[in-house]
């Protein structure tokens, strides 16, 4: 089988797809793409995406874009350390947060890090940093109180959840500006950074 991923590792979408193609220990080609590095205006690409965003995985001429999309596919083709509850709402809870994350925490933090990684500091917007983190904080603390009870996002065990939602907080905690510590999320992210396929990707900058 052929496999193709497009997409600049330091973005967040992109990296979700790489550790879950990591975790399953599934061969891949890696192609840079987006911002700097291009291609994702070229023709060829949007008849592969039409929205010119990444990530995009090929498997064999089946293409598959949006980030979550492709954290499902994976754990519904290949299973394994991937493998999705049986049970109908155990696996619901792992959409619940697939969802919150794509839909609250990472919307809610895209200012600040917009402004605080890609705008120069003396054309930065202090308003929206502002408001941006206290939105972020907001998911913070809900994301604090649920991993207080539980050891990962959907429950007992690893799940897809975990990857997308990780990388969110992970890219929180690294942006340059004060925050509420927050224990049980940390405890959590040490969790993640022990599983040897999350180690390439959690260790990576923000740009």
């Amino acid at each position: 089988m052929t496999r193709k991923l497009w997409g600049r590792a330091s973005s967040g979408n992109v990296q979700k797809a790489l550790w879950a193609l990591d975790e399953l220990g599934l061969p891949y080609e890696h192609i840079e793409a987006g911002g700097a590095y291009g291609i994702v205006g070229d023709a060829a690409y949007r008849a592969l995406n039409p929205n010119g965003l990444v990530p995009t995985l090929d498997e064999d001429g089946f293409v598959l874009w949006e980030s979550n999309a492709i954290l499902r596919y994976l754990a519904h083709a290949y299973g394994g350390p991937l493998a999705l509850p049986a049970e109908p709402r155990a696996r619901a809870l792992v959409d619940q947060w697939l969802d919150w994350q794509a839909t609250a925490f990472t919307p809610a933090m895209r200012d600040a890090f917009l402004q605080l990684v890609r705008v120069a500091p003396e054309k930065r917007d202090a308003g929206m940093v502002e408001a941006s983190r206290v939105n972020s904080e907001r998911c913070a603390a809900l994301l604090d109180r649920h991993l207080s009870d539980t050891p990962f996002v959907a429950g007992a065990g690893f799940t897809i959840a975990d990857i997308a939602v990780g990388l969110a907080a992970n890219r929180w905690f690294q942006l340059p500006l004060e925050r509420e510590e927050r224990p049980a999320i940390r405890r959590w992210l040490g969790e993640l950074a022990q599983r040897p396929a999350s180690s390439a990707v959690l260790s990576l900058p923000l740009t």
